[in-house]
């Protein structure tokens, strides 16, 4: 091999690194881009996961909170039924 087809060759390999460079350059762009995507999606205030876990979770707690006053609720209906029942049976008996 000449020092001419070396050289050729020398300049076909660099050229093809460079496009090869390029397309990883354009692709680490790209990748940052949907990074920054990302990141908006999660951490936006008004949009983003952790606004809507924080609504999600005050909706949960509404939600126990009436869970809690119903269950009292219920305690004190079956309580006065029972005492009902069990005054309309003394009656009865005595």
């Amino acid at each position: 091999m000449s020092d001419e087809d070396h050289s050729a060759q020398l300049t076909v390999m660099m050229a093809e690194l460079a496009t090869k460079m390029q397309v990883l350059l354009d692709k680490q762009d790209e990748l940052g881009e949907n990074i920054s995507k990302i990141k908006e999606a999660v951490y936006d205030p008004d949009k983003g996961l952790y606004a809507r876990l924080s609504r999600l979770d005050a909706r949960l707690d509404s939600l126990e909170a009436w869970r809690d006053n119903n269950t009292k609720i219920l305690w004190i209906i079956v309580t006065v039924g029972v005492g009902l029942v069990s005054s309309t049976i003394w009656q009865a008996i005595f």
